[in-house]
């Protein structure tokens, strides 16, 4: 027995030594795009938040682009029926998720959020019941200060535990948590502790950090939420849309499965943009591995609208397994190639003229991690087409503010 227990001390650090010799090997052999690395030395030390959700960027559907605080019960309710009927739940939009204003001004007298008796008289949990028993994913919203950012209701800050708890007992599945009435306190200081409190609250709930990229949240909050805000709020336009790109391109190494970049929630319907913008908007969302959490009105969505937020190909992009974020690989003025591997060997790429004129955009296979001499098939995913034995390079007249999107499969 005198000599058992150093042998036992030596097995198992032998044992911890194999272990992290092997998750070091395996989280090393990061993917590249060309010579671009896409993990770097901080995204590899960091851990991940363990509650198995969001694999892929999660889809659905969000109330504050077009409702703002116009929010009750009956609208919920007839989203969740509209996302089923059209489709879109078989696609993968599957969260319905409350934004600001559900709820009482003050809290009850035992501490409680209580939601708003004019607007949802029959409670959350019923609401939530009812998004469940269509089989989709009930989501809502609560602020990591000492109101809301609409003022219309109290934060959580210094209740984590017991929202966290309420939020467990009502059912719901996603939380998106917003940064106002902060008290100057840095969000790396308050959203770990929701965080820890919706871990501790006997449900499985996706965390979703909304601090505006305040304190490049990329570099610390995949061990604390499943994705984060990297931009202020999009708004419906052109501009402000392609500036949100911008912003979330330059953290597209640390995305990957279990936790996004998140450049804000889609405008694709609402009014704002053409056509050929918000293709582009839902294009770039897609490769770019963003949440696709859809902001119009989908109970009056337009034929245009659907055939946009529908398109399987571009959504296959964003649902890659391999996880990897596309990135802008090219510029040249206004002209634009991005592009990002997926599973087996291929690659999503979008061309994007982003003037005010048409123009030829040419991505060349050095451009893409590519070697010239491959010969590769080529699927337009906007065109439902798809060219064979193409070599060197792809190039596609590209109207002004529109794209052209591809996936490309060496042969």
């Amino acid at each position: 027995m005198a000599h058992s227990l150093p042998s036992s001390r030596f097995s198992v650090f032998l044992f911890c030594i194999l272990l992290l010799l092997l998750i070091s090997s395996s989280t090393v052999s990061g993917a590249r795009l060309g010579n671009a690395r896409l993990t770097d030395s901080s995204s590899i030390r960091r851990i991940l938040l363990n509650n198995g959700l969001g694999l892929t960027p999660q889809m659905g559907w969000n109330s504050w682009n077009h409702f703002h605080c116009n929010i009750n019960e009956t609208l919920i309710k007839e989203t969740a029926d509209a996302m089923v009927s059209s489709g879109l739940a078989a696609l993968g939009y599957t969260y319905i998720n409350l934004d600001d204003c559900w709820g009482e001004l003050n809290r009850d007298a035992q501490g409680n959020l209580v939601p708003k008796a004019s607007t949802f008289p029959s409670g959350i949990k019923a609401l939530a019941d009812y998004v469940h028993s269509k089989g989709l994913m009930f989501g809502i919203y609560a602020d990591a200060g000492t109101q809301t950012c609409s003022k219309t209701m109290p934060g959580s800050l210094g209740y984590e535990e017991q929202d966290a708890k309420t939020f467990a007992s009502w059912g719901v599945d996603y939380l998106k948590y917003d940064n106002c009435a902060n008290t100057g306190i840095s969000p790396k200081e308050r959203y770990p502790k929701m965080s820890k409190a919706l871990l501790s609250s006997g449900r499985t709930i996706f965390f979703s950090l909304c601090e505006w990229g305040n304190e490049d949240p990329a570099t610390w909050a995949p061990s604390i939420g499943n994705s984060w805000r990297t931009t202020g709020d999009i708004k419906d336009n052109w501009d402000r849309m392609t500036s949100v790109a911008d912003q979330n391109d330059k953290w597209a190494s640390y995305a990957q499965p279990g936790s996004w970049n998140d450049p804000d929630m889609l405008e694709v319907g609402n009014g704002g943009m053409t056509t050929e913008e918000y293709r582009s908007h839902f294009s770039i969302w897609s490769l770019a591995k963003a949440p696709l959490l859809i902001g119009c009105d989908i109970r009056s969505i337009d034929s245009v609208t659907f055939e946009l937020l529908r398109n399987k190909e571009v959504i296959a992009v964003n649902q890659d397994k391999l996880g990897v974020q596309g990135k802008k690989v090219k510029k040249d003025g206004d002209l634009e190639v991005w592009a990002g591997p997926l599973t087996d060997n291929r690659v999503a790429v979008v061309l994007w003229n982003r003037g005010s004129s048409s123009a030829n955009i040419t991505a060349y296979w050095s451009d893409i991690g590519l070697k010239p001499s491959t010969v590769c098939d080529v699927q337009d995913l906007w065109a439902h087409s798809t060219e064979l034995s193409v070599q060197d390079q792809l190039s596609a007249q590209v109207d002004s503010h529109a794209c052209r999107m591809y996936t490309i499969t060496p042969q």
